[in-house]
């Protein structure tokens, strides 16, 4: 098929760790490049909010969830993927584009498919320190595979290895100018009030949630100020946890998700209690924030969240509680224990800092660009 030299697409999607990196490059390239941009996805909240109308136009197409386990959904979504494959034919062959980038998740597998019937070249990111199925299976077609972590070129093995490019994980330029002092005058923050900032992913974390309920009157007691975005309400847990007097403290702010104030907010964190996936962690080494990760277990995933946690818990950056084992007196007691020891979350945010790769937007826009105009010559 011969591209018409003026359109580069995206795809991913399925969680906000898929679609926000994306975005970052999109918008990177977009100031580095003067051709169009498209985002191919399923057209979920995260693709409609978070990928800007000035960056990218979004297309939808049928996607099918790819899961390592038996379930009758399978085959429902097996048509799924089929259908989304020749959709994204449809599309690909009306505008196309030059290369197709990948972020990755189970959206992005139709689309990387269709991308290589047509001969229309791949490049393809993976956030986490292992590849996750959509990774393995694009990696096949992939020409160029970003990948987050050293380690994680150990998952790949021959031709395909030598194919792999470390550039770590992008993160959005406006976490980067987040203010702890606008943050503190957002929250309405006394001098000298800690701020401890829990986040359930970009999608909520119910455990996570009932815990906080759990330790929220202990930790107001001892003067702490709590940032909690829950992920709605579907995502509370027991609303017994949940008294009128503690939802109404002057020092609890709780929200379904954090948008606009997110930079303010984390930037103004003393510590983050946090999932594990590889955006926030990025999110958190780009600030250098101290945090205590809880990763989603491998009974609900494929453990990518616990290697992540695992690996930064070995470089000494964060300091990992398994949801298995964890208590709200375990985690009271962890949290009390860290912000009382001014040295070990100074280690913390320097160990965590270590990792950050401050241009990883760069690299991979700068390839993308390098790659269209060579090819182009």
């Amino acid at each position: 098929m011969q591209a018409n030299g003026n359109v580069i697409a995206f795809t991913g999607g399925g969680t906000g760790g898929h679609v926000i990196p994306g975005v970052v490059v999109a918008r990177e390239l977009k100031n580095r490049w003067g051709g169009r941009i498209i985002w191919v996805g399923a057209g979920t909240r995260f693709e409609s909010e978070l990928v800007p109308k000035e960056v990218a136009e979004v297309i939808k197409i049928p996607s099918g969830k790819l899961r390592r386990y038996f379930s009758f959904r399978n085959v429902i979504d097996i048509f799924k993927i089929i259908v989304g494959i020749f959709v994204s034919l449809f599309v690909f062959m009306r505008e196309r584009p030059l290369l197709l980038f990948s972020k990755g998740g189970y959206v992005s597998v139709p689309p990387v498919i269709a991308a290589f019937l047509l001969g229309i070249p791949i490049f393809t990111h993976e956030s986490d320190i292992d590849p996750g199925l959509a990774t393995r299976i694009n990696s096949v077609f992939a020409k160029k595979i970003f990948v987050s972590f050293e380690e994680t070129r150990n998952f790949f093995s021959g031709k395909v290895k030598e194919r792999v490019v470390v550039t770590g994980n992008p993160v959005r330029g406006e976490l980067l100018r987040g203010n702890r002092d606008k943050g503190r005058e957002k929250l309405g923050c006394n001098p000298g009030e800690k701020i401890i900032l829990f986040l359930g992913g970009s999608q909520g974390a119910r455990s996570i949630n009932i815990l906080v309920g759990s330790i929220l009157g202990a930790l107001l007691s001892r003067g702490y100020y709590v940032v909690h975005q829950t992920g709605g309400k579907d995502k509370l847990g027991e609303g017994k946890l949940w008294s009128e007097d503690l939802l109404s403290h002057s020092r609890y702010f709780q929200v379904d998700f954090i948008r606009e104030d997110f930079p303010d907010f984390l930037a103004a964190a003393d510590l983050v209690v946090s999932r594990a996936g590889a955006g926030a962690i990025w999110e958190f080494a780009a600030l250098g924030k101290p945090s205590i990760l809880i990763p989603l277990p491998t009974s609900g995933s494929r453990g990518d969240q616990v290697r992540n946690a695992k690996l930064l818990e070995r470089l000494k950056a964060t300091v990992v509680l398994e949801e298995e084992y964890i208590s709200p007196k375990m985690l009271l007691e962890t949290i009390v224990e860290l912000l009382n020891n001014r040295k070990k979350l100074n280690n913390l945010a320097s160990n965590i800092r270590s990792l950050y790769r401050e241009d990883a937007s760069k690299i991979i826009s700068r390839e993308i660009i390098e790659y269209v105009e060579g090819t182009n010559v």
